[in-house]
């Protein structure tokens, strides 16, 4: 199984052949939005306006095959807080709208979760078995705080999931050949994960360059998840195709990771 590349029309997006219910990690084609928003902005608050993002949300929704009013969205504060919703916790289009948190989980059919990324790591969960899906963004703050497995967790306490069953996407993010770091970052890693971490660590000079997707997926086969597919695009190398906050210098939209829970999905 690997991560695929989907289009509709010019709108084209990600998934990951492993997980069977509609989900996709967005690039940065087939929007409305223009300037450093272009073109498939999905985040409202950085200069965008809210009727082009809702349009994107529109045509993501149908490309993709979900109902997009019956989304939910994280306001994301780079903290390891998972809520669990339902169609209830749909707020409509803004993320600003929604209560703090940086993973939602659910297994109510038809609502579709979305988080945001920028650089940062995208996971999304699927059990086929109980229909359960999870949605986490995951930067190096959260990945230190172990998102990843607290997702997880969630799904098994709430939803009577089983590790072993749970399929996991991670997406595109800064790979290692960019993400380089001062010494907090790599000692909040081996902090966490203990000497495991080393392996995806290397020290250039003075710096550091963390490999995210590796450490994450380090911590979802902790967490029991055999099954895991994982990007191997970088957003800096593909700043054109995706957002990248430190190739733009902050100059930019959001691409999103979008999960279904079946059952009433289009």
């Amino acid at each position: 199984m690997s991560i695929i590349t989907k289009r509709k029309g010019t709108l084209e997006y990600l998934t990951a052949q492993g997980i069977s219910v509609p989900h996709g990690f967005t690039t940065r084609y087939g929007g409305v939005s223009v300037g450093t928003q272009s073109s498939l902005n999905l985040a409202f608050g950085r200069g965008d306006t809210m009727e082009n993002v809702e349009e994107n949300l529109r045509r993501l929704g149908a490309a993709v095959g979900f109902d997009p009013e019956k989304l939910v969205m994280t306001l994301q504060i780079h903290s390891d807080i998972v809520r669990v919703v339902t169609d209830g916790d749909c707020a409509g289009f803004c993320h600003r709208d929604y209560p703090k948190c940086d993973a939602l989980v659910t297994n109510t059919p038809g609502v579709t979760l979305l988080v945001f990324t920028a650089d940062c790591t995208p996971l999304l969960f699927h059990d086929p078995v109980t229909g359960a899906v999870g949605a986490a963004h995951a930067g190096w703050r959260g990945t230190a705080q172990n998102i990843g497995a607290k997702t997880v967790e969630s799904m098994v306490k709430n939803f009577g999931c089983k590790r072993s069953n749970i399929r996991a996407a991670i997406g595109p993010n800064i790979a290692q050949c960019h993400f380089e770091t001062d010494g907090d970052v790599p000692a909040a890693m081996l902090e966490a994960y203990g000497p495991e971490a080393e392996t995806f660590i290397e020290k250039r000079g003075e710096k550091y360059h963390l490999d995210l997707k590796g450490i994450n997926a380090l911590a979802l086969r902790r967490a029991g998840v055999e099954r895991i597919e994982i990007s191997d695009a970088c957003t800096y190398c593909q700043c054109g195709r995706f957002w990248s906050h430190r190739a733009s210098h902050g100059q930019r939209g959001s691409q999103g990771a979008v999960i279904c829970c079946k059952e009433g999905c289009r």
